[in-house]
């Protein structure tokens, strides 16, 4: 029993030593193919990451020209409506009693001519004693409000009695009852002026004039 058993140590023993040189052994090395691959495949993903980087930072280049055309846009608009406002706002105020007419040439009911700023007769052209042709202004009688321009002189003598606007007869008529004439010379209402209607000089012409308060011919 004695002799097996050392045999079988011994046995042991080579098998150990035999594995332990294994182990010791150099590990064997990659093909030239295999190193060739591995370098393609490090390249693919490094090709991948460059490219997810770029559309990365594209993207966030987008998205900062967006935002930057965005709040342009949005200042234009701010100041648009900053500038809106401001043209709406009325540089003159007051009241006078109005009369209203229609001069296109034709010398029906006091026709004295075309309106002494060479424009053609039409809706919303008014008349003024004195301020500059071309002048904007907005009248309002009983909540309804028309805004035209000065393109006429007038009322010639009955603004030395208060009465500082000469309206077309559309707009007269509108004022009044917001209807329509019956005619561009007749009203159609027997109403020949109207009291306390608010006027608001919202631009100066240039034309020939005196800018502020009306004054009579």
């Amino acid at each position: 029993m004695t002799t097996v058993t050392g045999s079988c140590l011994a046995g042991i023993l080579v098998a150990g030593v035999a594995l332990a040189n294994d182990d010791d052994a150099p590990k064997q090395k990659k093909t030239p193919t295999e190193l060739s691959m591995m370098a393609a495949q490090k390249q693919a993903t490094d090709a991948k990451a460059q490219q997810a980087a770029q559309a990365q930072a594209q993207a966030k280049a987008q998205a900062q020209k967006e935002k930057a055309a965005a709040a342009k846009k949005a200042e234009e608009a701010k100041k648009k409506a900053e500038a809106a406002k401001k043209a709406a706002q009325p540089i003159l105020t007051g009241k006078t009693t109005a009369s209203y007419f229609w001069d296109d040439g034709s010398g029906i009911n006091g026709d004295t001519g075309a309106p002494a700023s060479g424009e053609p007769m039409q809706k919303g052209l008014f008349a003024s004693p004195s301020w500059p042709l071309g002048t904007k202004v907005k009248v309002t009688y009983k909540g309804r409000s028309i805004t035209g321009f000065v393109g006429d002189r007038g009322p010639g003598a009955p603004s030395s009695s208060g009465v500082m606007l000469d309206l077309d007869t559309y707009t007269f008529r509108y004022l009044l009852d917001g209807g329509k004439p019956d005619s561009d010379y007749d009203a159609g209402t027997g109403e020949g002026h109207l009291q306390g209607v608010k006027w608001e000089v919202l631009k100066w012409g240039t034309g020939a004039g005196t800018r502020g308060e009306p004054q009579a011919m």
